[in-house]
C-alpha cells in the first residue's frame, strides 16, 4: 500500500474556464472546494470532464479563473503541483516491447524515484507482480490500465487524477480497479471521470455532476 501522503489536502478551482480558439467553452465557471477522498466527475462524453482534468493536472491553462492546490496557483507554479500529481490519461499508450517491470522503472526515473523496492511495492498494489517480466504489449486492456495506475502512484502522489479508467474493461477489471482507487483515497485526493454510475456509487465521497 503506498505510504505517506499529507492528510489535510485542499484542492480549490475558482471560476475555471476554458474556451477554445473556436469559440467553443468546454468548461464554464466550475468553482470547487475539495479535500482527501474520491470526486467523481459524472457526465456524457464531450461534457468537458478531461478539459477539466487537464487544467487540474497543469497540462493545460484554464482561459479564465484559478486552480490552487495546497495553496499553490497551479498557473504560476506548475511544477510544485506536478511534484505532488499522479496522473493517468483517458488514452493511456505503452511500450509494447517492455516488461513491466522495465516500463514501471522508466516511468518512476522520469519522477526521480530510482527504488527498486518502490517498483516491486506498486506492480503488487496493482497485482502484476506476477507478470513482471512479460512484455506489456501482451497485456489486456485491464492489465495496462492496472499499469497506468502504478505509474501514476510511483511517486506517492497527494493528489491522483484518472480519466475514464475503466472505459472498455471487463467487469471483473473494473472491479479490480474500483477497489484499488477506493483504497487509496484515504490519504489523498484521488479524481476520476466517467459516465459508468456503477464505477462511482460504491468509491465515491463526492460527486460533481
Amino acid at each position: 500500500m503506498p505510504t505517506s501522503s499529507p492528510t489535510a489536502l485542499a484542492l480549490t478551482l475558482d471560476s475555471v474556464t476554458k474556451r477554445f480558439r473556436n469559440g467553443v467553452v468546454a468548461v464554464n465557471a466550475v468553482s470547487l472546494s475539495l479535500g482527501t477522498g474520491v470526486l467523481a466527475l459524472l457526465g456524457p462524453n464531450g461534457a468537458g470532464k478531461s478539459t477539466l482534468m487537464q487544467m487540474i493536472a497543469t497540462i493545460t491553462r484554464p482561459t479564465s479563473g484559478r486552480i490552487f492546490f495546497d495553496g499553490v496557483d497551479s498557473a504560476s507554479e506548475p511544477d510544485r503541483v506536478r511534484r505532488a500529481l499522479g496522473y493517468l490519461p483517458q488514452d493511456f499508450g505503452v511500450y509494447d516491447g517492455l516488461t513491466a517491470s522495465q516500463f514501471l522503472t522508466y516511468f518512476a526515473a522520469l519522477k526521480g524515484v530510482h527504488s527498486r523496492a518502490k517498483i516491486v511495492e506498486m506492480l503488487e498494489l496493482v497485482n502484476l507482480h506476477t507478470v513482471s517480466d512479460r512484455a506489456v504489449g501482451g497485456f489486456s486492456g485491464g492489465m495496462k490500465q492496472r499499469l497506468g495506475i502504478a505509474q501514476a502512484l510511483i511517486n506517492d502522489p497527494a493528489l491522483l487524477i484518472v480519466d475514464e479508467p475503466t472505459a472498455g474493461l471487463a467487469p471483473e477489471e473494473r472491479l479490480r480497479f474500483r477497489n484499488i482507487l477506493s483504497d487509496i483515497g484515504f490519504e489523498r485526493l484521488v479524481i476520476l471521470s466517467t459516465h459508468i454510475v456503477s464505477d462511482i456509487e460504491s468509491i465515491a465521497t463526492e460527486i460533481a455532476v
